[in-house]
């Protein structure tokens, strides 16, 4: 994604050539390959990339996302690297280093050269003839390795200027590097920085994986405004799908922009039902924070985006199942765990409730526990554990609930439904706010706008209502992260579900969209649930 360079671009899906059926592949990999158009690994175990993109060229010090990622369910981690075209390349030393902590993570390490994005239309970008010749530079470091990581040859690799042009350097590109040897699965994305609007990608699909000797090809589509309706996104996504041509989003967005409001919930939901992977963009540290899903790498303190990702329906904590390379799956597995005993409750707060069972067994192994919260009929995952306790947190003041747990292990068998129990929450009143806005970015007659509602109270703020005004007429059209309610310049904003509670000296973060005129000056005073908040 560009967010992190500024660069977002859009259009219009143009209809799609027919797509004929792929060949299968011919000489597998001997990890990671390609078999009837889905990506399985060595042992032939369907792997579906459930994980998100990670900004390491340009925060070196921040390795340690890859095991907080992995901790809140991740199986797989898109790894920004540069080739030295525009930005500093990533030693060979440092790539062996990025490989080795995925593995010690249990992670699937998917690698790409960030330089190449926007060729043709922006000046400073690389080529992916020289992305190839950097990753055949790294081959004695990446040989061996091809059942833990996979090759993306280039980020975004050509903008919207004369996009056909994509097709032969990325033949060109894979040839190259089968030539010098690489037997890993190889991934390349499309054109038209990411969102093949102009349908190159897919309408050159099958040439471009026929090119390939091996057959372990994967195709990237970027899911961002251009994709804002659920007949463009199922629409795609398909079309792959019915070719036998394998595909993952290798890169998408949910909060609005100026240019659109993508519909990530359809494209979270396609995705499951398709069994295709996905990588959502980005962990964190882009100059844009509306994509951020941790904020500052604080795996603590998720964003609205984050929290959509990793827990909401057809999150990564819903779908995502370890690749089996690294011990734990066993395809010929179909035995499930014992029930595990009863949850007792202990330490009950205001927000948050510690839980703990008798430990159930396995003939293999128990790989965790899934705690869910039951309403009536439905069930929702509210937290996970390797052990048989766990802290539920993020729960309402003064309320009740009914928790039970499941076990699982490692080839996915999933235990019977243990005895619920019932917890109600302490009732604590809520601390004081602090609230800060800021304009992200202006367009004529519009504007995008961020608040982060902090509290500075020592208990936490559960559910809540935002109250402020603007001085120069202006208007929210679009929000995430709350509801908005506007009467003349005055603006009320109740929460989403997943910003309802704000812990102490946690905060929350809302965009939106908005509209102005020639002054666009920020509200100076705001409120919560009718108390005034100090501004930030």
């Amino acid at each position: 994604m560009t967010v992190l360079l500024g660069l977002v671009v859009v259009g219009a899906l143009c209809p799609a050539a027919a797509q004929a059926q792929a060949e299968p592949p011919g000489t597998q990999a001997t990890g990671l390959h390609i078999s009837n158009g889905r990506l399985v690994e060595g042992n032939g175990n369907d792997f579906v990339m459930r994980g998100v993109n990670h900004a390491h060229t340009w925060y070196p010090g921040e390795l340690q996302s890859l095991a907080d990622v992995k901790a809140l369910g991740a199986n797989t981690v898109r790894v920004v690297l540069a080739d030295g075209h525009r930005w500093s390349a990533n030693s060979a030393s440092d790539v062996a280093n990025v490989v080795s902590q995925c593995k010690a993570n249990r992670l699937i390490c998917v690698l790409e050269v960030h330089d190449t994005t926007g060729y043709g239309e922006e000046a400073a970008a690389g080529t992916l003839d020289q992305a190839a010749d950097y990753w055949i530079g790294l081959k004695n470091v990446l040989a061996g390795e091809e059942n833990y990581i996979i090759i993306n040859i280039g980020n975004e690799p050509w903008g919207n200027t004369n996009p056909a042009g994509w097709t032969d350097p990325t033949i060109a590109a894979i040839k190259k590097m089968r030539s010098a040897g690489f037997e890993h699965t190889i991934m390349v994305d499309a054109p038209n920085w990411g969102q093949d609007w102009q349908q190159v990608m897919r309408t050159n699909a099958q040439s471009v994986y026929a090119a390939d000797t091996t057959g372990n090809l994967i195709f990237s589509i970027h899911m961002y405004s251009v994709f804002d309706t659920a007949a463009e996104i199922t629409d795609y996504l398909n079309a792959f799908v019915t070719a036998k041509l394998p595909l993952v989003i290798g890169e998408f967005g949910g909060p609005a922009d100026q240019w659109g409001d993508p519909d990530e919930d359809t494209m979270l939901a396609t995705a499951e039902q398709l069994d295709l992977g996905y990588l959502a963009w980005s962990w964190s540290g882009n100059t844009d924070p509306i994509l951020d899903l941790s904020i500052g790498f604080d795996p603590n303190q998720l964003s609205a985006w984050g929290q959509r990702i990793f827990n909401g329906v057809n999150g990564i904590a819903q779908t995502s199942k370890e690749a089996t390379v690294f011990g734990g799956g066993n395809p010929g597995d179909t035995q499930a765990p014992t029930t595990p005993g009863t949850p007792t409750a202990s330490a009950v707060t205001a927000t948050s409730a510690n839980l703990s069972w008798t430990a159930s067994t396995d003939n293999v192994g128990v790989a965790g526990y899934d705690v869910v919260r039951v309403s009536g009929g439905t069930e929702t995952k509210v937290a996970s554990s390797t052990g048989n306790s766990v802290t539920v947190s993020g729960l309402t003041a003064k309320t009740s609930y009914t928790f039970a747990v499941y076990a699982r292990d490692a080839a996915g068998n999933r235990s019977s439904r243990s005895a619920t129990v019932n917890v109600t929450t302490d009732d604590t009143p809520a601390g004081t706010c602090s609230v800060g806005y800021r304009v992200v970015g202006e367009w004529p007659g519009g504007f995008q706008g961020e608040i982060t509602i902090r509290n500075t109270g020592t208990a936490a703020i559960n559910g809540w209502t935002l109250g402020f005004s603007f001085a120069n007429g202006q208007t929210v059209s679009n929000m995430w992260g709350g509801t908005p309610t506007q009467s003349g310049a005055a603006v009320s904003v109740t929460p989403a579900s997943y910003t309802s509670s704000i812990p102490a000296a946690g905060s929350v973060t809302l965009g939106f969209i908005g509209s102005k005129g020639a002054t666009n000056a920020a509200p100076t005073a705001f409120t919560l649930s009718g108390s005034s908040c100090a501004t930030a």
